[in-house]
């Protein structure tokens, strides 16, 4: 025993544990191998038993580790059975005791070499129970469950004591086959190799050990506790050993379990009462349930394999077939089918059941696929799974079609095509493919697939020429009406076309073209029709598209002018195909003498088109209604010119420097007249003469001949009016109207000083004008 499970001995012996008031089962170790055997574990006149054996514990004096034990008014899967320990039989009686359960037998009672072998272990306080049988039908099975200490702690995840049932035909040297595996393994079963998830454990000394993922765990029932009805930690779920035999042959058989390398942690395994049995097996169940049920249209034999001799009773869903009499049954339909075997030269009476279901018919179609072949010699490549939706009949269920040259290969599924969406026959012209297609189940069916090659003429075509308005080369055609109409026409109705940029393509079907396609190559480039029939391809054939441009020169948008009551030709440069204006002439030149909208579509000899606008605006020459006019402000002296029309206008006062704008500013005095152009040529306008009127600010009567009279230039032209001349202390010195000519500086006959003086200019319509000016002498 290792250092640590000795330290969780002590930890165990030294808990405290009390007992409950539930029940437990009883424990008899009086009965003898032969009453074991025959009376207990077997208890059937359906197998004869010798030469009954028990081996075990000699070292506990009264007491033995093989009994017989009843469940009593506990909960033990188990109403009865026999019990093989490691430890006495009697320390099994629950419930379950930590303080006792890491004891063990005497280190001088022996393991079994058997074991030993079968297991690989090395074992001690082995317990053997064996016998010779000889069954009268072709199968046994027994029922058990494994119990250990050993399910504690970190123990399972190291540690299992081991246990077989051995079985071979009496005399034979042959090794034993071991029945105690966990069901469709070789895997013994053992507290190891059944478990749950084992947590980490620190012991009372601080060592930690790993725990352990779960292994099996469906097999465990659980751990035990101070009210089970045995006395192990923990156990295994009601577990089933079985073995094919043949009738009327005497087999040996042993039941073996041992402690390993130590004697501690006991175990134990409980085999029911009566569970040893020669029974009939027709099998497991054929059902949709356990997904294996019978395919449609198969047979299956229910064989007993016993012997003519004996005696058997048939039923379909409970009703006897009363003509069946033999060993075995054929099955076609769907049932529940039982056999009663009666057997001689015992009374012994054996039964099994067995439920059939069958599956749906699978329902294929054959299937053809045309395809189309550039080169013409015979061979081209066919996506085969186009045709799996006609060959599963639309059958979703159905799994995925497989595809074989042969029907033998389909039927033994060798060889499968491994590249249907892309297979290159292997006889010329025409091949036929056998599909094998498998339900959920596995059942089979199988249909052909024809490979054929279409044989379809397609005249050449002609090039698809479209204009391309921005002169890039690159045009989106919309393939299905631009392309499809011509392609299509004359052929038979229902056929479809699909693009590809390259003929391989076009055959495998690969990279299909948007049906709004912008070519790659500018100007010029070939595309590969496929047209179809269905999943059928009709033929390969190419398309060229070209792709033209057309941009004339000088064909941008014009602007003009219309003058009232005038009339303009609009034109565009001859040697185009084809003009249409919007008048509905068909001129190169049209006459216009109305304002509006005018534009001219004009065609080349690829019947590309192109238009020019025309936007054609009324003008005419403006009416001067008037000028405001700012006048005795010097610097200051502006004149706006106000005027009506539908033109766009410059302005000028001297009809030699026009502008833009009608406002004139530090205009001179003079006399004026008001021009208004026309820019968009329809003539200028000319108003009447106007006076701008100005004082001079200082004058010098000297008598030089220059500047020696103050007046206001011009204003002789205008009507009457009256000036007032005063010095600075309000004086006045002189008065004036359009009948003098001007002030020469004096007063009373005398001249005045130089310095400032003053005036008001009135005119007849009350206009007033104030202002002062310097004389200088």
């Amino acid at each position: 025993m290792s250092n640590n499970k000795i330290i969780l001995l002590f930890f165990f012996i030294c808990f405290f544990w009390t007992k409950t008031n539930a029940q437990y089962i009883t424990v008899d170790d009086t009965k003898t191998p032969q009453q074991l055997i025959e009376k207990v574990l077997v208890n059937s006149s359906c197998v004869t038993i010798t030469n009954p054996l028990a081996f075990g514990d000699e070292y506990t004096p009264g007491r033995k580790s093989y009994a017989s034990f009843t469940s009593g008014t506990s909960n033990f899967p188990f109403k009865e059975g026999v019990i093989l320990s490691t430890g006495t039989s009697r320390n099994s009686i629950g419930p379950f005791d930590a303080q006792t359960s890491g004891d063990g037998g005497s280190k001088l009672w022996l393991g079994d070499s058997d074991l030993d072998q079968i297991l690989g272990i090395k074992s001690i306080n082995a317990t053997v129970l064996e016998f010779d049988f000889t069954p009268l039908t072709n199968f046994i099975s027994f029922n058990y469950i494994f119990a250990s200490n050993e399910y504690q702690s970190y123990f399972p995840c190291q540690y299992s004591d081991g246990f077989a049932f051995l079985i071979k035909e009496k005399g034979s040297t042959n090794p034993y086959k071991n029945l105690a595996v966990l069901p469709g393994t070789a895997t013994p079963v053992s507290s190891m190799n059944v478990h749950p998830k084992i947590e980490p454990v620190v012991d009372i000394y601080g060592n930690r050990f790993d725990g352990c993922p779960p292994v099996n765990e469906v097999y465990f029932n659980g751990f035990n506790t101070a009210s089970s009805p045995i006395n192990y930690a923990g156990q295994t779920t009601v577990m089933k050993s079985e073995s094919e035999v043949i009738a009327g042959k005497t087999y040996h058989i042993k039941l073996i379990i041992a402690d390993d390398r130590n004697v501690y942690f006991d175990s134990a395994i409980f085999l029911e009462a009566g569970s040893f049995e020669s029974k009939v097996d027709l099998g497991v169940d054929r059902q949709s349930s356990t997904n294996n049920p019978m395919c449609y249209g198969e047979e299956i034999i229910l064989d007993t394999k016993l012997p003519t001799s004996y005696t058997y009773e048939w039923y379909k869903d409970g009703i006897k077939d009363n003509s069946a009499t033999s060993p075995a049954y054929t099955v076609k339909e769907t049932g529940t089918y039982r056999v009663n075997v009666i057997m001689t030269p015992s009374t012994c009476v054996a039964t099994d059941e067995i439920k059939i279901e069958y599956t749906s018919e699978i329902i294929l179609k054959n299937a053809t696929i045309v395809q189309c072949d550039i080169d013409s010699d015979g061979f081209t490549s066919y996506n085969l799974t186009k045709a799996d939706a006609i060959i599963k009949n639309n059958d979703t269920t159905l799994k995925d079609v497989v595809y074989y040259e042969s029907q033998s290969d389909a039927e033994a599924k060798l060889n499968p095509i491994t590249n249907p969406k892309s297979y290159t026959n292997k006889q010329q012209h025409q091949q036929t493919l056998y599909a094998r297609v498998e339900n959920q189940y596995g059942c089979a069916k199988y249909a052909e697939l024809e490979l054929k090659i279409a044989n379809n003429i397609i005249l050449t075509q002609n090039p698809i020429s479209v204009c391309d308005e921005d002169t890039d080369g690159i045009y989106q055609f919309n393939l299905d009406s631009e392309v499809t109409p011509q392609l299509l026409n004359g052929l038979p109705t229902g056929l479809l076309a699909n693009y590809y940029l390259n003929n391989n393509d076009a055959i495998t079907e690969t990279n299909p073209l948007p049906n709004n396609f912008k070519n790659t190559t500018a100007f010029k480039q070939t595309i590969y029709a496929r047209i179809i029939n269905g999943p059928d391809c009709y033929a390969v054939t190419p398309i060229e598209l070209i792709i033209n441009t057309f941009d004339p020169a000088n064909f941008g948008n014009e602007t003009d002018y219309l003058c009232k009551d005038a009339t303009i030709n609009l034109s565009v440069t001859t040697g185009f195909k084809t003009y249409l204006w919007n008048t509905g002439s068909t001129l190169n030149t049209i006459p216009v003498n109305t304002p509006g909208n005018y534009s001219v579509t004009v065609s080349d000899i690829n019947g590309c088109e192109k238009t020019k606008k025309f936007t054609i605006i009324p003008s005419d020459k403006a009416v001067v209604t008037g000028t405001q006019i700012k006048d005795f402000a010097a610097n200051d002296n502006s004149v706006l010119i106000e005027y009506t029309g539908i033109g766009n206008y410059q302005f000028s006062l001297d009809n030699t420097t026009f502008q833009d704008n009608p406002l004139f500013t530090r205009v001179p005095a003079g006399i004026y007249y008001a021009y208004v152009k026309d820019k968009n040529g329809c003539g200028t306008t000319t108003s009447s003469a106007f006076y701008v009127l100005d004082y001079p600010r200082f004058f010098t009567p000297n008598g030089d001949g220059y500047n020696d009279l103050w007046r206001i230039k011009n204003l002789d032209q205008l009507p009457d009016y009256s000036i007032s001349i005063f010095d600075r202390y309000g004086k006045l010195l002189k008065q004036m109207n359009s009948l003098n000519i001007g002030w020469d500086g004096t007063y009373g006959g005398r001249n005045l000083p130089s310095d400032d003086y003053w005036f008001t200019l009135i005119f007849v319509d009350g206009q007033e004008v104030k202002g002062h000016f310097s004389l200088k002498r």
